[in-house]
């Protein structure tokens, strides 16, 4: 499909200035799509580095290479246990894989740092673009969703924390069909919840993996991209990028 002038000028300017994180679109129009809600991965919305920051301040020295091994592990472990058909929670996941890297590290982890450090994922708080962006979002007439592989009680406390009760209209956790993102049974919760059909529903994926699973999956899709990586090379590109939510809003404006 040729480039319309502003989206080659777009374009063209994500390529002088070396980043395409100023919220330019990578394939269709969005102008082309009939977006009726926008269905959230949590982690665009929840800031999971003070997780991380606690192993730091647990494990001094070492908190960082006990992080990168952590979360590493957390999906491993998810997508392992899909494809094995032995499901548990992204709770257990979590807490199998901490467990992991610890031992794989040599580090002593007690009852208590281990508990410090699971609850911490009970406290998620929000980017500091998030609650204006959302706002921006309900504003303009967006049905909006969270769809993650976070257990249903892990989201519930984490919107309780941030104060967005009451903002999503549906909160869904993988979890409802016993399997993970990107499985496609993950993303049909989406479409069964909201009572819409895929084109109508915008993903909004926090990891390059997520966002293409979902365009896969057939979601118009945008990638925020806040750590700036490199496209994940497994045949899909989302419809839009940008680092932030407000490249989000701008995209929908």
């Amino acid at each position: 499909m040729p480039l319309t002038r502003r989206e080659f000028m777009a374009v063209s300017a994500a390529v002088a200035f070396g980043t395409a994180s100023a919220g330019v679109v990578l394939a269709e129009s969005r102008s082309k799509l009939k977006i009726k809600a926008v269905a959230f991965d949590a982690f665009p919305i929840f800031d999971s580095g003070p997780v991380f920051a606690l192993a730091d301040a647990l494990f001094p020295g070492k908190g960082a290479e006990l992080g990168n091994e952590w979360r590493a592990r957390q999906f491993e472990y998810a997508w392992l246990r899909v494809a094995a058909r032995h499901y548990v929670d992204f709770w257990q996941v979590t807490d199998d894989a901490l467990v992991f890297s610890a031992a794989k590290l040599r580090l002593d982890l007690p009852e208590v740092k281990r508990a410090k450090l699971m609850n911490a994922y009970l406290a998620l708080k929000t980017w500091p673009d998030v609650v204006p962006s959302l706002g921006a979002l309900k504003q303009a007439g967006f049905r909006l969703a969270l769809l993650s592989n976070l257990t249903q009680t892990m989201l519930d406390a984490d919107i309780e924390t941030a104060g967005l009760k009451g903002i999503f209209e549906q909160v869904l956790s993988t979890d409802r069909a016993k399997t993970f993102k990107p499985d496609p049974q993950a993303y049909q919760l989406g479409i069964d919840a909201l009572g819409l059909k895929r084109e109508e529903i915008l993903f909004a994926a926090h990891a390059g993996w997520d966002a293409a699973g979902a365009k896969l999956f057939g979601y118009p899709t945008f990638w925020v991209n806040r750590q700036k990586l490199p496209m994940e090379q497994l045949g899909a590109i989302p419809d839009g990028e940008g680092d932030s939510l407000s490249h989000l809003v701008k995209y929908l404006e």
